[in-house]
């Protein structure tokens, strides 16, 4: 059968020159007498006609809704009717069987149309803008949806769209926070090359908005959004409040949601948001060999030209972290933003300074990092590290088997089958509390060596029925020695302030025929003859 009337005409037209008889096809094409004859007539098919609106309840008190409307024009402001107060008036006054959400449907369309034919309204208008090369922006944040880890949480996006050229900087970020809405900016400000010399448009988003100011383009700012602006001399341009501002920046709008529909369809998978960043910021060169709409030229051509246009960057670093002070607890924690982190036990009654990232948190202790974790997204969340509770752990072995920060090694991968098979030989081997504390001592051992080469002296160790910490150290160190290019190479003297030669030359060097160094003769201060304690 044709798929169309179109076509459905043109194969009646065509066998009807081929001497087929009308009754042959209406037959042929199960259609009546008069589609036959029309299809004769014109090989155009009549436009439809469109079906008369069905009555509702409501035609009878459309006039008397339209002339309240009406007179509301001159009523004054605060004494307007609501569509709640139109519709308690249709009940009480006239009896009307109308439902509220027929009432509200007809009071959204013809409010407006209303005053547009009295002269007091205004047409909902887009004008078409021109944009010179490297002056305008648009910022925006959106959510999306990442499985992250095995888990669903929802992250955000962070768009910086460039207004000649169309190119967009992306940004998945754990929060859209003002630390957040800072290192979008940087991380774009930093790929782009330069800083807009015109206008960015803006949300009234916290991070940069403190108050609106009633209906102008007043606002009081954040002081760190107004330090950071001062710093990379961008000039902020804030859309009114509402879908009315969403329009005066719709193509970052446009592209966010064309950036989710194409890149983030189906729900992408990854272990850290690291990994997809570094998907987003291929996907964001792919998309400059692409054209928006018409365009004569690629996003990439335009930006070639609007690129020597923009302004140069900062010479110095803006910190973009928020600092915070908090106490570390008993339970060697710290609480940030309603989630807990953990802090070696050493710190346990001291206050620390951490540095709040967009995607992680840096814990210093003075001017020493003590502590690195990935950020939290859900609120009332723990993220502990083993490593930190190691020193409390080795004095009291029974409470790792129950220690939640064993069961988030485990889940992390960091805490392997591996771990649990050597652990399980040396309880077996010198009880429960000897075996868990002689692990306990291997996982000391990472501080110092490579997991994949402590994983390997574990599988090793065991495989040989050594279950110390010394043979599990001493088959890592044989791994890690495996692994290098050249081999084991001889010690060098440890030179203060001097970095060790490298292999290339050291596998040059005559070999070293020197005798191993011994303690052998300082064995003779052990063996002292006994001396006469009697006095003469």
């Amino acid at each position: 059968m044709p798929k169309s009337r179109v076509d459905l005409y043109a194969a009646i037209r065509r066998d009807a020159k081929a001497g087929s008889s009308l009754r042959a096809l209406m037959r042929k094409y199960g259609v009546g007498y008069e589609t036959v004859q029309k299809a004769l007539i014109s090989a155009v098919p009549e436009p439809r006609k469109k079906m008369e609106p069905r009555e509702t309840r409501l035609d009878r008190y459309k006039a008397l809704i339209d002339g309240i409307l009406t007179a509301d024009l001159t009523a004054p402001r605060k004494q307007r009717h609501t569509v709640k107060r139109i519709y308690d008036r249709l009940l009480d006054e006239h009896g009307a069987d109308v439902s509220y959400q027929m009432v509200r449907g007809y009071v959204a369309a013809r409010r407006q149309e209303i005053r547009l034919q009295a002269g007091k309204g205004v047409a909902d208008v887009f004008v078409p803008q021109t944009h010179r090369p490297g002056a305008e922006a648009e910022v925006d944040f959106g959510d999306v949806t990442v499985k992250l880890a095995g888990e669903l949480v929802t992250c955000y996006l962070f768009a910086f769209r460039m207004s000649y050229s169309g190119k967009a900087i992306h940004r998945v970020l754990a929060s859209a926070g003002q630390e957040a809405f800072f290192e979008g900016h940087v991380h774009a400000l930093n790929v782009l090359g330069g800083v807009p010399t015109g206008k960015v448009r803006y949300d009234n988003l916290r991070a940069a908005v403190a108050q609106v100011l009633g209906l102008s383009r007043r606002r009081v700012e954040a002081e760190r959004w107004t330090a950071f602006r001062s710093h990379y001399g961008l000039e902020a341009f804030y859309c009114q409040p509402g879908i009315q501002g969403a329009h005066e920046k719709g193509g970052v709008e446009g592209q966010i949601g064309w950036f989710r529909r194409n890149h983030l369809v189906p729900v992408p998978e990854v272990d850290t948001l690291a990994e997809l960043n570094a998907m987003i910021d291929r996907w964001d060169q792919e998309d400059d060999h692409r054209r928006i709409r018409t365009r004569p030229r690629t996003i990439g051509e335009d930006f070639t030209t609007e690129k020597p246009m923009l302004a140069p960057l900062p010479d110095d670093h803006f910190e973009t972290g928020r600092l915070s002070t908090p106490r570390v607890d008993r339970y060697s924690q710290i609480c940030v933003r309603m989630n807990r982190y953990s802090v070696p036990v050493r710190l346990i009654g001291r206050t620390v300074r951490v540095m709040l990232h967009a995607s992680e948190l840096v814990v210093y202790d003075g001017r020493e990092e003590v502590a690195r974790h990935e950020r939290l997204i859900a609120r009332g969340a723990t993220r502990l590290e083993l490593d930190h509770y190691l020193e409390a752990l080795i004095r009291k072995p029974g409470a790792l088997p129950g220690a939640t920060a064993l069961d988030q090694a485990r889940a992390a991968g960091r805490f392997t089958p591996i771990h649990d098979s050597w652990w399980q030989a040396a309880v077996k081997a010198h009880g429960e509390r000897d075996g868990t504390r002689a692990l306990i001592e291997v996982l000391f051992l990472s501080r110092h060596l490579p997991h994949e080469h402590l994983i390997t002296g574990l599988a090793a160790a065991l495989a040989t029925g050594a279950l110390t910490a010394d043979a599990v150290a001493l088959e890592a160190r044989k791994a890690a020695d495996a692994d290098s290019d050249t081999g084991p190479q001889d010690p060098q003297p440890a030179i203060p302030g001097s970095a060790p030669l490298p292999a290339a030359v050291r596998a040059q060097l005559p070999p070293d025929t020197r005798p191993l160094p011994s303690v052998a003769h300082y064995d003779q201060l052990l063996r002292l003859p006994q001396t006469d304690r009697t006095t003469p």
